[in-house]
This record gives C-alpha cells, structure tokens and sequence, in this order.
C-alpha cells in the first residue's frame, strides 16, 4: 500500500537572506523534508510570496537586508488579507529586534549565528503543523461561500456573547429565499451560489455597522444574532435591495424572521423563535418580515401541547365528529340526502378545540393520518347506528388530506373499513381538496380511478379556491363538485359573483356531475342557489354541524316528513 505521505507534494519555504551561504546552510538543513526557493531581499522575497500565496507554509525571514528589510516585508504580509495565513519566522541575531518582530506578528525566531541544524527543522515543523491546524480550523469555522460563521462555531460565539456581556440585548434574526430550490434548479447552482454570496457580503457590511455574528447554517438559511435594532424593516428591506440590485432579471424574494432579546433567554432558544417567525411568513410577499410575540410563543405552547396530546385523544375518544347536514335543493321542501363528517377536540383541560387550531398542525407535523382514520371509523360506524335504529342509510362525506392520497395503504385500508363494517362503497364519499391535485397529479388521477372503480363516489372540495380546477375536471374522474363558500357569499349583493356560480353550475351540469354549494346562511342564498340549478347545499341555514346525538333530531324530522 502506498502511504499518503508518499504520494504528497513536499511543503514549500521560502528562505529570505542577502547572505547567499547562510540562505544554502538553510536548504541543506531543510531539503530532506521541504522544497525551498529563495530570495536575497525583501522586495524579491515579496514577488516571490505574492506569486506562491498558496503553496507557501513558511516563510524563513532574516531581518536586515538591503532594498526592503524583513520589518517591511513582515508589514506587507501581516497587512494583507490573502497573505497574512503565511506563517513567518524571522532570523536575528539582535535579541531586541526578536520582540518587535513577534509583536508584529511574527510566528518564531531562529537565532543567528545557526544553532543545531535539528532545533531549527524542529521549529519549523512545529509553525507549519500549528499554522495548518489554523487552517483547518478556519476552514470548519466559516462557510466558504459567505465567509460568514458554521453553525457549530456561530453557537459557539453566540453562547460568548451571552455569558460574557450580558449588558449587550442580542437579538436573533432568521433570513430565507423564498422557493430557493426553484431558483437554482431554473438559473442553475452557480447563480444560486453568486446570491448566496450577495446575501453573505451584505450581512458582513450590515455587521460592520454594528455588534454582532452570522451564520450560513444550510442551503439558503442566514442566523444573525445582533444588538437589536431600530427598524427590521428598514434591515429587511436592505438586504431586498442588495438583491434587487444585483438581480434585476430574476425575481428574489427575501424574507425574515426576528425573536428580541429576552433576559436570561439562550441564543439556541431565541433562535428557535425567529425560525418559527420566518416560517410563518413562508409564501407571502406583502408581509416577508415576522416579529416573534407573546401571540406567537402562545401558539407555540399550544401546538406542542396538542402534538404530545393526541395519542390519549385518540385512545380516550376525545376526538369527536360532528356532522353537518348536507340538504336536496331540487325538490320542496328541500330535504335531507347526506353529511359530512367534520372533526373536533374536546380536550379534558383545553375545552372544545377548533379543528383550525389543529388540523394545519398535524397536517405540517404528517400525524393527519392518525385523525383521518379515527374519523372515517366512526363516520362509518355512525352510518351503521343510524340504519339500525332509523332504517335510514345516510351517507357520510369525509376528508382525503394529501397525506392520505399519497399513502400506499389507503385502498387497502379503505377497503377493510368498508367490510369491516357491512356498507357499500357509496356509503361514504370521498372528499379530495383541489391543493392535492397540483402536488402528483399522476397519482392522484390513478388513485381515484382505482376508488371510483370500487364504487366509492369522489367529491372535489372546495372548488375554485385555487388555479387548478379546470384543469382537474378535465382529467379527474369525479362524481360531485363542492363549491367555496366564497362564491356563494355574496350572491346576494353582486351580480358577478352570481353568474360565477351559475357558470360552475353550467359547467358541472354539462359534464353529468352533481353541485353541492356550501356556507349557505340566508333564504336569499338558498333561493338563488335553486335558480341557478345547484343540487345541494349546506350551511347554517339549515343546521351547524351537529354531535350525532343532536344530528339524530333532523333524521326523526326527515323521516316524520316522508311518512306525511
């Protein structure tokens, strides 16, 4: 086996001396183990150094020479940014000189005349092993793209700053490039690299300004832990600018999350806040700066309470569904023809807890499986109860999330549900939210294939809440068209917004699908809905969602009316 030192390029120093025979004593000493070049003044030992700024390890400088002596040479070296990594030792035979020069930032000296060849290769080797652990160091302790700290380093100076001057109130910031990933993938990875390099530069001169340190942690992530400032929008909007100045071509969006000073607060933890205020601001444009609140750190609280709950919610059935009834507009009086299964939380300290408080959570957190499995088993378990005791068979309309649509087991899990439980497919319908469609189309277009050849009837919720939904009634398979409440809320008072529904109505009819409208509050929303053609609707017109037991109510209603 070839050892790696064999294979290395010998390290390479450079003997400064206007003595040629002291320069040869240098090399015959050093040769066995380094490739030396040489120089008899200071202004060629510069060239030379210029010339060989990264192959250098050392730098053997005698001090009085002609044209530039070894003080200027030393000056040079130490003032200049690219150079001053170079360790020096300087060769002296005037012991006062040996203190100015080390004060100068000098590594070592050797002592003329020579002493012991060995005590001389030993202090070389000893500088450059030193100055190459420095490097190395140097090298873990900043990113190389930005210059600006690593991560384990930037916590490591940030602990400092908090222990040693707790007199300074240091702010934590967080900055993000919004859809970063797409950048790169449309202008490729050296652009992406060259706005790293913007940002990095612009939060080295916004650092010059004031006190403080930053970090690249990853990708595109920037950390500032800084004294706090005046106006972050008035910092946010530097930065933007920085971008926007050196992009004008291509579209940048900056965005930033700030977590004040708290006293006795940990830089680790303030930092935990800013993340969570830069998150929050994901995707927005108009408002790309957060401010982490007493609002936010109480939301924090609580979703960390409701994600360490949930397992004794589900076991305890804390989780209950409620059901909102869904009416047929078609006939009169409107009558009822199903329901959907709608979730909440009656926690034991909380009270009844929002399904908007929890359902986004768990979606974020990918435990919206564990909810969506409690609520289609007691959904079909309830449309169970209620054919024994009424005779009735109402179906229940429950939620796909995207995490379900992409599960693997969902068919198979659906299925069992099914048989478990005696239904038939069209027992429960299936609601897919319109957002699944834009993330795997493909898949999702051979999933609802599959359920609809099983007889599972499909519903598109909220249709028209985004940008694909013409294009999803072209290629997916559906059976009913859920309309966003938006549409229907103000018919009343505007005509456009009523022609818009009339329009999906048309649409839906055209393509043999049934229109289910909801958030209807008002006999004049009914009353247009009807006109216009819808099938169905929902809403507080009719009922709120309802627990089964007050749900059952309606059925005796219904059932009271079909008998006259």
């Amino acid at each position: 086996m070839i050892k790696s030192k064999q294979i290395e390029r010998p390290k390479l120093v450079l003997v400064v001396d206007d003595q040629e025979i002291n320069r040869d004593v240098l090399e015959a000493i050093l040769a066995d183990e380094y490739e030396i070049i040489q120089a008899e003044n200071g202004q060629e030992a510069m060239e030379l150094i210029r010339e060989h700024a990264d192959l250098l390890s050392i730098v053997l400088l005698d001090l009085v020479m002609p044209v530039m002596d070894g003080f200027e040479v030393l000056q040079h070296i130490m003032e200049d940014e690219t150079l001053r990594h170079i360790p020096v030792i300087v060769m002296t035979a005037d012991k006062s000189a040996e203190l100015k020069a080390l004060q100068m930032g000098a590594a070592d000296f050797i002592t003329k005349p020579f002493d012991m060849s060995e005590v001389i290769i030993a202090r070389v080797e000893r500088i450059i092993e030193l100055s190459e652990g420095r490097k190395l160091i140097s090298a873990a302790e900043h990113d190389r793209l930005t210059l600006l700290y690593s991560r384990n380093f930037f916590f490591e100076y940030a602990n400092r700053l908090f222990r040693y001057s707790p007199e300074l109130h240091m702010d934590a910031i967080v900055m993000n490039i919004e859809q970063f990933h797409t950048i790169n993938a449309v202008n490729g990875r050296e652009f992406g690299d060259d706005v790293l390099r913007v940002i990095g530069n612009e939060v080295r001169a916004f650092l010059a300004e004031t006190v403080g340190i930053a970090s690249r942690f990853e990708s595109d992530l920037f950390e500032i832990y800084c004294v706090q400032q005046p106006d972050y929008g008035a910092v946010l909007n530097r930065f933007q600018k920085k971008v926007d100045e050196i992009f004008p071509n291509v579209s940048i969006h900056v965005r930033m999350g700030v977590k004040p000073w708290q006293e006795n607060v940990e830089p680790v933890v303030l930092f935990d806040g800013a993340r969570a205020a830069c998150n929050m601001v994901r995707g927005d444009y108009q408002k790309p700066l957060m401010i982490y609140d007493e609002e936010m750190h109480r939301r924090e609280v609580l979703n960390q309470r409701l994600l360490s709950d949930l397992p004794a919610a589900v076991a305890e059935r804390q989780l209950v569904v409620f059901y909102q009834p869904k009416y047929d507009i078609r006939c009169t009086p409107p009558r009822l023809s199903s329901a959907e299964a709608l979730i909440r939380w009656r926690h034991p300290d909380l009270g009844m807890i929002s399904p908007g408080d929890f359902v986004p959570l768990f979606e974020g957190n990918g435990l919206i499986n564990v909810v969506d499995s409690y609520v289609w088993s007691e959904a079909a378990s309830q449309i169970v109860t209620w054919q024994k005791k009424f005779g009735m068979r109402l179906p229940v309309s429950v939620n796909l999330s995207r995490a379900d649509v992409f599960d693997p087991t969902l068919v198979s899990r659906l299925i069992r549900l099914i048989e478990d439980n005696g239904l038939s497919y069209s027992d429960l319908k299936l609601e897919v939210t319109e957002s699944a469609y834009t993330d795997k189309a493909n898949d999702l277009l051979r999933l609802v294939h599959t359920l609809r050849d099983l007889g599972f009837d499909i519903e598109m919720d909220d249709f028209g809440s985004g940008y694909s939904s013409l294009n999803m009634l072209s290629e997916m398979p559906i059976d009913v068209l859920k309309m966003d409440m938006r549409f229907v809320r103000n018919i009343e008072t505007s005509e456009t917004s009523f022609r818009l529904v009339k329009l999906i109505v048309d649409i839906a009819k055209y393509l043999k699908l049934n229109v289910v409208a909801e958030g209807v509050e008002t006999e004049g929303q009914l009353k247009l809905l009807q006109d216009a053609g819808c099938d169905l609707v929902q809403g507080y017109y009719f009922s709120k969602p309802l627990p089964p037991e007050e749900f059952e109510a309606l059925i005796k209603k219904e059932i009271s009316i079909e008998r006259g």
